[in-house]
């Protein structure tokens, strides 16, 4: 686990997990308040919750956890299981750490498993156009549910990839002041509650997140790391980890995509029975 957990703490705001998430590339952060864990908030929480300011609106309430002296299968299953990438680590109600699904992948690489991925590791993939907006894409990613999408130009050749993590490093945050009329129209001069509201609007902040309005291929990965339909675990585990991805594309012998391998499908050698 990682004993020097980067978090934030309610009180707070958006504005101070997207700082974190930009500057530091991790896509969560545990949530803590009086010292205790309360919550944990990810990039997929502000992408899917862009008008939404508080932590403590944003954040996933009384998050899976567990405790250091867990086995690391026991971590894998629970990560797999529960479609979750990272479990804050927990004793006496206080965060001592956190695991996630790389620091796992980082065990596996070390196990040298000869296993191919062809096997039960691989997943079915769709594929965006280069020229697609960033707006759209980042609402086709909410949509479907997945963390990274390949890109394609327009002879269907693999150019690159986009992530949750690269519309964060692009998006901004958008602000403005609305305001709510309460005007009726009416000439009543009298002192009375509905004439002091006639004469008042309401001004509020609005805040969001915005991605710009440019083609995907302006913020996508080029340099992408993609492996063969025989790859074994281990050496996949490797390649992510070296090149901090959470997902390697599978390619054919003609280089073209056929499917896409996740780091948390990976994990699953580590949930199997014991033998």
């Amino acid at each position: 686990m990682t004993s020097d957990v980067v978090h934030v703490e309610i009180p707070g705001n958006r504005d101070d997990v997207l700082k974190i998430l930009k500057r530091t590339g991790i896509s969560g952060v545990p949530v803590i308040k009086n010292k205790k864990l309360v919550g944990i908030i990810t990039r997929k929480d502000l992408l899917q919750k862009p008008e939404e300011t508080q932590l403590g609106l944003l954040m996933t309430t009384k998050p899976v956890t567990i405790s250091p002296d867990a086995d690391i299968r026991e971590a894998a299953r629970l990560l797999v299981t529960r479609r979750i990438r990272r479990l804050p680590v927990v004793e006496s109600g206080k965060l001592v750490g956190l695991l996630s699904v790389a620091d796992i992948i980082h065990a596996i690489a070390q196990m040298k498993i000869k296993e191919e991925i062809k096997d039960s590791f691989m997943s079915q993939t769709f594929a965006l156009w280069e020229e697609t907006p960033l707006p759209v894409v980042g609402r086709v990613m909410e949509i479907s549910g997945v963390d990274a999408i390949p890109i394609l130009d327009a002879e269907s050749r693999l150019q690159g990839i986009i992530s949750e993590r690269d519309l964060i490093r692009t998006s901004s945050i958008e602000d403005s002041v609305g305001v709510s009329d309460f005007s009726n129209g009416t000439d009543d001069d009298e002192w009375t509650w509905e004439s002091i509201r006639d004469m008042h609007t309401l001004s509020y902040s609005i805040s969001k997140v915005q991605l710009p309005d440019r083609p995907v291929k302006t913020a996508m990965v080029k340099n992408v790391v993609a492996v063969p339909q025989n790859a074994e675990v281990s050496e996949c585990a490797l390649k992510m980890r070296r090149a901090r991805v959470d997902q390697l594309p599978v390619i054919n012998g003609d280089k073209r995509l056929v499917a896409m391998l996740y780091d948390r499908e990976l994990l699953k050698v580590l949930c199997r029975p014991a033998e």
